[in-house]
């Protein structure tokens, strides 16, 4: 049998062939993609239980869908590996989140068959909504559907497009897919509105005949469409017994329907396809079907790293002797901050276990709040708690903040509220690649009045961090900023202090004419860099982007002719740019090099490629020190 599935995945290279074969077959197809996922996941880490998931939804869809003329537009794409494998990336897919392989999310650039970027949720239905928009002016037939989990419709863009979707005349299709879970269990009114929603199959059969009668008398206006469907509606509340969210917005709403069905869902498809109006399809599916482990706990399998595909035994790397993650250091020191505090409450919109807030959750978890995807409202979530005294610690991965700009400015800098954000996965996140890489909340939070922008260089200094920003006595926003991954210091716990706010260190003297001013743990990198270098450089550690160190600064300029900034962001606009300003305050004339992130998008790869990329490796930063133009990348 296993033969045998091999055997019909390698004929399928694109959505063609898939659509060649007989419904029949359709069953069989969904078993070798669901096998060669395991089996290349298994060895090639990526995301997983969400595509396991998807497997006869993205089969029936290119096989009833022209594909890539209709348009599939996936929501984050974690759930898009078995599109991957079906439109002509198979023999590529070990290449997955690799430097120079193919990205772990749809990207148009990649593939004709991927519509949309899909990195960040909820963003699928507003954009599938302005291509079936598009399409109707330019007299298109072609169809637009967009793929959306019951985690990601629960974000507040999503639930935009979904009020838009029946302003203007279109023929989207929006299938939901409904595994009740997001990474971490979903949370909120809508999540359990899903689990008790209930159609009636009569209800629909009469409507569709409906439907079509009038159709094919010509009778079927937009005006008359939506009259019908606001009366059918009332109708349906009367089979049902209860008022659908979705139809209440004027779309039309069919489901629950098995999403494991493959059979079923290309005749369901194939009913509603040439149907006119918005539409909703609702599927119920099991988050990591077909590999028990990951059905029974979906969200370790969400990315699991290396297994064993045969017995499901998860290849984890000794940790004993290494320094913990520095999202560990931070849950561990929130529990800590907490038992001291009662004012303190954790925030975070749906990652718990990915940034530690579930060791608060375990321990206070009346205190701890996981508000779903849904950025902006955790903001200012956290600005309504700072109002009425407490003191909110709103973990938020950096490229995620990137969504709530405006809150930050208007619902917590304006007011000078005390809100503690910390930014996990800042800087170069390494295979997940351009959505994900945390590049740019040093330029934007330094620009923000009232702000405080800081980031540790190790475990000590972000558990110090933490702890100045719980108990400043200058209140108002704190940004504490630090990378996905291990820090540098096994023996992390140390004792809890207060940093000055503000103030620089200096790590190294240096008798040399030269000084690396460091922002984070790139500051390890640099010192990596000094030794390597042969030049005895001075070294500091600036901890503050925001207020920067200007006595530190003002005895720098004095001393030394050149000066090398290294920051793990966006080099224009970030700390670097910081420091030439100052240096233009204070008059200074000697040579400024900044070394950062470029003015481009950074692709995937390994952390250690991307910093070579990027020109902020100890080697690179070493030509710097040595004054080299020969690969100097920064400015």
């Amino acid at each position: 049998m296993e033969k045998r599935q091999n055997d019909i995945l390698q004929q399928i290279n694109t959505p063609d062939d898939l659509r060649r074969l007989p419904v029949e077959r359709l069953p069989e197809v969904c078993e070798a993609v669901r096998r060669f996922i395991i089996e290349q996941v298994s060895s090639h880490p990526g995301h997983f239980a969400s595509s396991l998931g998807a497997v006869e939804l993205t089969v029936a869809l290119h096989y009833v869908f022209d594909t890539p003329d209709d348009r599939l537009v996936w929501d984050v794409g974690h759930q898009a590996y078995a599109h991957k494998i079906l439109t002509g990336r198979r023999e590529q897919f070990s290449t997955l989140r690799q430097k120079d392989g193919l990205r772990g999310f749809p990207f148009p650039a990649e593939s004709e068959y991927d519509t949309f970027s899909a990195g960040h949720a909820s963003n699928s239905i507003s954009a599938a909504l302005g291509m079936a928009v598009a399409d109707n002016l330019a007299g298109n037939k072609r169809k637009v559907v967009a793929i959306i989990g019951d985690a990601s419709i629960s974000g507040g863009l999503a639930f935009e497009g979904l009020n838009n979707a029946s302003s203007q005349p279109n023929d989207l299709l929006i299938v939901l897919n409904d595994n009740r879970m997001a990474i971490d269990n979903n949370v909120g009114a809508l999540h359990h509105y899903l689990l008790k929603i209930t159609t009636s199959q009569r209800y629909n059969q009469i409507r569709y005949r409906a439907y079509r009668t009038l159709r094919k008398r010509r009778l079927m206006s937009d005006g008359l469409r939506r009259a019908l469907i606001r009366f059918t509606n009332a109708v349906k509340s009367l089979f049902s017994h209860r008022q659908n969210i979705f139809e209440g917005l004027d779309i039309r709403y069919f489901g629950p329907v098995d999403g494991h069905d493959v059979v079923r869902l290309v005749h369901i498809l194939r009913k509603i396809k040439e149907m006119k109006g918005p539409k909703m399809l609702h599927l119920c599916t099991i988050k990591g079907k077909g590999f028990a482990p990951a059905e029974e706990e979906a969200t370790i399998w969400h990315a699991p790293g290396k297994f064993n595909p045969e017995t499901g035994e998860r290849i984890k790397e000794d940790s004993s002797n290494l320094p913990p993650k520095f999202q560990e250091v931070f849950g561990r020191t929130l529990v800590e901050l907490a038992s001291a505090d009662k004012r303190i409450v954790g925030i975070t919109p749906a990652m718990p276990t990915g940034c530690s807030m579930n060791l608060m959750m375990e321990r206070f978890p009346s205190r701890t709040f996981d508000v779903g995807i849904a950025e902006e409202h955790a903001v200012t979530f956290s600005g309504g708690l700072a109002k009425e005294g407490r003191i909110p610690f709103c973990n938020i991965y950096s490229t995620f903040m990137q969504r709530a700009i405006d809150e930050v400015i208007h619902d917590v800098a304006l007011m000078n509220l005390h809100v503690v954000f910390c930014l996990d996965r800042a800087g170069l996140v390494g295979a997940d690649g351009p959505t994900h890489h945390g590049a740019f909340d040093l330029a934007f939070f330094r620009v923000i009045p009232n702000m405080i922008v800081a980031s540790p260089i190790d475990e000590h200094a972000l558990r110090r961090l933490m702890f100045t920003a719980a108990n400043a006595t200058q209140s108002g926003p704190w940004c504490i900023r630090y990378p996905r991954g291990r820090g540098s210091n096994p023996d992390w716990q140390c004792p809890l202090a207060e940093i000055e706010i503000g103030r620089g260190r200096c790590l190294r003297e240096g008798t040399a004419d030269v000084a690396v001013l460091t922002l984070g743990p790139i500051g390890m990198e640099a010192a990596k860099a000094i030794e390597q270098s042969g030049v005895d450089a001075a070294h500091y550690d600036m901890q503050f982007c925001k207020p920067l160190d200007a006595g530190l600064l003002a005895d720098v300029f004095r001393r030394f002719s050149r000066v090398v900034t290294v920051e793990d962001g966006v080099r224009d606009g970030g700390f670097g740019s910081a420091v030439l300003e100052e240096a233009s305050r204070q008059h200074y004339t000697g040579e400024i090099v900044r070394l950062g992130l470029p003015d481009a998008f950074v692709e995937q790869g390994t952390c250690a490629e991307l910093y070579q990329l990027c020109g902020i490796d100890a080697a690179s930063i070493s030509l710097a020190i040595k004054g080299s133009e020969n690969g100097v990348k920064g400015e």
